[in-house]
């Protein structure tokens, strides 16, 4: 990694570190990691999600976009591969290619016209329970090593205000 990146990657790292301290509400938390997702990935489509397994539905608490992808919009997910993967097991769905999206997306449409190739999807788990979901669609032909530990770790520090808001709800 070149000085340049490095200290920018430091930047955005401080730059968070500094807002999420300072975020007295998780839509100040999600702002916070959403600016820094984007700037340390690039141009893409990040949602973060809450889960509600009884009705099976993912709410949106957060986009990048909310023209496209509205606060508040609710998507029933009925059962499939990727939803057992991600939201029972609790494991990172990574998504290349067209094929790929068109497989686990209805929506595939919107995404490919955002310009967006490929998605990572990482569960957001609180005392071994999903939670919630936070999704980075690109464009991306292949996903790299270090793209996909960043957002996990981004991911992790969204699940704290994802968990607050539900508790909030009650």
């Amino acid at each position: 990694m070149s000085q340049l990146r490095t200290a920018a990657l430091v930047a955005t790292v401080n730059a968070l570190c500094d807002r999420l301290q300072q975020a007295r509400e998780p839509a100040m938390a999600f702002d916070a990691i959403g600016a820094a997702t984007l700037q340390a990935m690039g141009p893409g489509l990040l949602t973060i999600n809450a889960w509600h397994a009884g009705p099976a539905q993912i709410e949106r608490l957060w986009s990048s976009n909310p023209s496209a992808y509205p606060v508040g919009g609710r998507k029933s997910k009925g059962d499939s591969a990727w939803r057992r993967q991600l939201l029972e097991r609790g494991e990172v769905f990574v998504g290349e290619g067209d094929a790929a999206l068109a497989a686990v997306f209805d929506d595939v449409q919107v995404i490919r016209g955002l310009g967006c190739t490929a998605v990572v999807n990482v569960p957001l788990c609180y005392q071994s329970r999903v939670i919630g979901t936070f999704n980075y669609l690109a464009d991306r032909s292949a996903w790299p090593v270090a793209e996909l530990a960043a957002l996990r770790v981004l991911a992790a520090l969204a699940t704290p205000a994802v968990h607050a808001l539900l508790a909030a709800r009650g």
